[in-house]
């Protein structure tokens, strides 16, 4: 204690003698504070600015939490261990709430399992709780567009994948699937497939990288690529129990670091180049389905998370620690680099459509930054640098098996002639519906 008191004097001296700011003086006791030492009590200081008021909080250690997170694990598998209803179907509406980027969903009791997608019936939810509408008009609508088998319920139970509608029935500000789907019924015929490589980073809960030392950083990034061993890797148990829960769902998995992404049909899983980092891929999808699959696939992510009590964040380079950027130093942030094919770019002698298409997707590369992240292209701007293989955010680029450019044409594919592109852009938290109709619009329409 005498540490800290000390340190706030110190800081008030040099605050009243004019070498610090009052603003100034606050931050170096709290950052000092927290980096000294773990605080046991949450407290909130308001500090007055020229502009506004700003309050930060120290958080508690994991260990001062009442309730342990997870809470208990064997009581839940004793009630999850119970057989499922034999005829009864728990139906989880899952959708996007107005950031474009969350996911809510909720649960209802349905009699005999639906049959076909339209049998599960429209439904309502309060959508001025998500962003969606205002209060005094808040009845906003659930329409299912995909159903899976659910890996968490077993059974009968499903999962179930919703577009949001508004008052008027009216597609919401965040619906971006029903814009996509018309577009991808429009270039149905020719037979288009996609695959996303969704990047992640996995958080403690105090919203610091997983693994990571709690007052500084890992050894520089090289040996966390595809690594194995406690000093190279963290979280794999989350990984692969997300791994076997897309696979009961009957999302499309692929297994190994390939590169032959023309026969792909599946998810990829693999530690990134960042510590804490992780990457699966979903595809090859057709059309529509690689937004409802992907949409999926983090859902399920995020409720593994939860049973690990550890936080998953899609932001490319999330900011954390009051305003420090702990992960905007020399670390790779997150992308969802996104494949794609049609039946031409497929057949012998494919490459020059596939160049064809790429040379398309310049003249609207403003408009392909602003739908590639949920914040119209801001969160993008922290990760398209020109560094950390990635490509510069103004400015279009394509080439053969260069990881810098905006596009990416695999040396395999211009080797054999023929195959897909990739599209490198995306931000981690993009929405893959926004995306995917955004590059079949370009290259089509």
């Amino acid at each position: 204690m005498a540490f800290y008191y000390g340190l706030y004097h110190s800081c008030m001296y040099c605050r009243r003698q004019g070498l610090v700011s009052f603003y100034n003086a606050y931050r170096i006791i709290l950052t000092a504070c927290a980096m000294a030492a773990p605080f046991s009590l949450v407290r909130s200081f308001l500090i007055p600015s020229s502009r506004s008021t700003i309050s930060l909080t120290l958080r508690m250690s994991h260990d001062q939490f009442q309730a342990r997170i997870p809470l208990g694990t064997t009581v839940i598998d004793q009630f999850l261990g119970l057989k499922p209803h034999p005829t009864k179907c728990q139906a989880t509406y899952i959708w996007i709430d107005g950031t474009g980027e969350n996911l809510r969903c909720k649960t209802r009791t349905m009699d005999t399992p639906p049959t076909s997608i339209d049998q599960y019936p429209v439904w309502n939810y309060d959508g001025s709780s998500t962003g969606q509408a205002v209060g005094r008009d808040s009845d906003t609508y659930l329409k299912a567009v995909s159903d899976y088998p659910d890996p968490f319920l077993g059974g009968n139970n499903r999962l179930v994948m919703c577009e949001t509608l508004d008052k008027d029935m009216k597609p919401t500000a965040t619906n971006h699937r029903a814009k996509a789907n018309a577009v991808m019924r429009q270039i149905a015929h020719h037979d288009p497939w996609f695959g996303m490589e969704q990047e992640y980073l996995l958080l403690d809960r105090d919203g610091y990288p997983l693994g990571w030392p709690k007052n500084g950083f890992p050894a520089p990034q090289g040996p966390y690529y595809c690594g194995v061993g406690a000093n190279r890797v963290v979280g794999r148990e989350l990984v692969e129990t997300h791994y076997r829960a897309c696979l009961h769902a009957g999302l499309k998995i692929f297994g190994t670091n390939a590169d032959g992404w023309k026969e792909r049909e599946g998810m990829e899983c693999l530690a990134e180049v960042t510590p804490a980092q992780w990457e699966f891929q979903i595809g090859c999808c057709e059309g529509i389905s690689m937004g409802d699959e992907l949409w999926m696939a983090r859902f399920l992510l995020h409720r593994v998370a939860e049973q690990f009590g550890v936080i998953v964040t899609f932001d490319p380079k999330p900011a954390i620690f009051f305003s420090f950027q702990i992960t905007m130093g020399d670390w790779n942030g997150a992308g969802c680099h996104t494949n794609f094919s049609t039946a031409e770019m497929r057949a012998p002698g494919g490459l020059k459509h596939v160049e064809a298409a790429v040379k398309k997707l310049e003249p609207t590369h403003a408009e392909h930054m602003r739908m590639y992240d949920p914040n119209g292209g801001r969160d993008n701007l922290k990760r398209l640098t020109g560094r950390h293989e990635t490509s510069s955010a103004d400015k279009f680029s394509w080439g053969v098996a260069n990881r810098g450019c905006s596009v990416r044409i695999p040396r395999s594919v211009a080797e054999e002639g023929k195959g897909y592109f990739e599209d490198r852009r995306p931000s981690s938290n993009c929405d893959p519906y926004a995306v995917t109709g955004m590059i079949a619009q370009s290259c089509f329409l």
